[in-house]
């Protein structure tokens, strides 16, 4: 059999449905053994498209996505999503093109060590040296990329082993099961918590797996122990729960973290140090107990007391079997900060001032939205607004990155969420600035014939940063410029485009795009001029009556 035969059909194997890249000549026997395939291949624009698209089919299926690019240029466009996936704990197999390696004619040209280039960002970075191990080689890259902690793997294939003939085999795609957290261990942490007397949950990017989703939600409901989550572990548990406090989306300094501050005990479920920290630990301070795949990096700022390391839907439904001594909880100081935090995340909601304040828009696509609807963020300051506004109800409606929170991948991500859950409704929110950086994936979107609203908050600025200058006391500088005409951009591509020229526009035009098919492009003018007053100075300000 060809080698680059014998790889498709390896990922045939293990269920591979798309491929998304940007083929070059290194690829082309690969590209047409797919195209008797059952696999479906999605051309992109560029191979950070492909990328995010992938690392985000395996954030929301728990599968690999697999991304393809040839050598030198192509291949180090995929270092971002392979960074991406990395740190975002994403399944993701990345296949790159390579020159002949036992002849070649070309001298150096376009030739790095893509295999070295990749180590760093990926677990797993080999090159294919014999045809005759690559079913054994995806099947060990497919087994690491989806093994606690997920990530993301390479495969280097060279032009002249994808032609060799090699001998027709492929591995059985077993899954594994994950070992459960030791008796004792548990029966220690259900004891920490019971000597306890204002225990408190904290859900992060780690519990986001379906099962873990019924196993916290079964915890809460059998302790009535009031919980808050990171940025990447919104919704795990409905959000709408009345014990739900809020999101961690800084790392102190919000009224959530009165109530942060006021536990004695923090029992920190999936948590993963990649992400921004939701509070600081302190020598002498809270304890804090580590339920997870995998025991706890240890920093400066995150030292846990006790960590439970197994499958964390078992450690969490064993702990709510064992928890039976809560008389003495005393959470009243919890159930009075909520109602605190709910008014105070509600102030800006009815302010129907143009341009529109983020903590408006965020009100108006929950009132919108169906439960199960999808909002894919880009990276900017807007985020930390939905983090802490959005309330998600169910496990990966709001598509943020909190790890390596990379500009450029909000579209991308919804785009790939749409492929995935074509009756859902799904759109994108980008500030201008992300929004360019891989804004020619339109045409894919309208090529593939998604149905999809993207959003595009425009402020003419890198607001975040800002948002950060100001912060610190520094004059504004070299963070604005000018956007093209959105409308006619949009459109260009194929895509409708709309300018909003005030609240009530944007709500009737949100509506028709909603029922509408096709790819709408939403140009919303955004006021970032409260991020300062109240990001910077009122939450710093504020007193948490202890």
């Amino acid at each position: 059999m060809k080698a680059s035969d014998l790889f498709i059909k390896a990922l045939e194997n293990e269920g591979v449905e798309y491929i998304f890249g940007v083929p070059g000549e290194e690829n082309i026997d690969f590209l047409n053994s797919l195209k008797n395939s059952t696999i479906r291949f999605i051309l992109t624009r560029h191979e950070q498209g492909a990328g995010f698209m992938a690392a985000t089919y395996g954030r929301l299926t728990g599968k690999p996505g697999v991304c393809l690019a040839t050598l030198g240029p192509g291949a180090t466009n995929l270092v971002t999503p392979a960074a991406f996936a990395q740190l975002g704990a994403m399944p993701m197999l990345l296949i790159t093109g390579q020159k002949p390696i036992k002849t070649s004619t070309q001298g150096q040209f376009q030739i790095l060590d893509v295999v070295e280039l990749m180590r760093p960002v990926t677990k797993f970075s080999k090159q294919i040296i014999n045809g005759n191990t690559i079913a054994s080689l995806v099947r060990e890259a497919f087994r690491l990329a989806i093994e606690e902690r997920p990530g993301a793997v390479h495969l280097e294939l060279p032009e002249d082993i994808a032609q060799e003939d090699c001998a027709e085999i492929v591995y059985p795609a077993n899954g594994s099961g994950r070992p459960h957290a030791a008796a004792d261990v548990l029966r220690q942490a259900s004891a920490m918590i019971e000597a306890a007397q204002r225990p408190l949950l904290l859900i992060g990017a780690g519990a986001n797996r379906k099962n873990v989703c019924e196993a916290l939600t079964t915890f809460v409901e059998a302790t009535g122990m009031p919980f808050f989550a990171t940025q990447m572990g919104k919704g795990v548990v409905d959000e709408r729960h009345p014990l739900y406090l809020g999101t961690a989306a800084l790392s102190d300094h919000d009224f959530l973290h009165c109530a942060i501050d006021k536990a004695d005990l923090i029992i920190n479920v999936g948590h993963d140090v990649v992400e921004k920290p939701p509070f600081f630990m302190q020598h002498g301070g809270k304890q804090v107990i580590h339920v997870n795949f995998l025991p706890a990096t240890v920093d400066a700022v995150y030292f846990p007391q006790l960590n439970v390391v197994g499958d964390i839907a078992y450690s969490v439904e064993q702990l709510a079997k064992l928890i039976k001594d809560k008389q003495h909880w005393d959470l009243s100081y919890f159930k009075a900060l909520k109602t605190t935090l709910e008014q105070t995340l509600a102030k800006y909601f009815a302010d129907s001032r143009f341009p529109m304040l983020p903590q408006r828009l965020v009100q108006l696509l929950r009132q919108r939205l169906a439960d199960d609807a999808i909002i894919s963020l880009d990276n900017g300051i807007y985020k930390i607004w939905f983090a802490r506004n959005y309330k998600c109800y169910a496990a990966n409606t709001l598509l943020l990155d909190n790890a390596l929170a990379s500009m450029g991948a909000g579209l991308s991500c919804a785009m790939m969420a749409k492929m995935l859950n074509p009756d859902t409704q799904v759109i994108a929110v980008c500030g201008d600035g992300g929004f360019m950086m891989n804004s020619q994936e339109l045409e894919t979107a309208v090529r593939l014939g998604l149905n999809l609203v993207v959003i595009i908050l425009n402020d003419q600025a890198y607001g975040m940063i800002k948002w950060k200058q100001q912060d610190m006391g520094f004059a504004n500088f070299g963070l604005d410029y000018t956007n093209p005409d959105f409308v006619g951009y949009a459109q260009s591509f194929g895509a409708k485009g709309y300018r909003i020229e005030s609240d009530e526009h944007f709500q009737q035009t949100l509506d028709t795009c909603l029922t509408a098919t096709g790819v709408h492009v939403i140009e919303l003018p955004v006021d970032y001029s409260l991020n300062h007053e109240i990001l910077n100075v009122l939450l710093k300000e504020k007193t948490c009556k202890l």
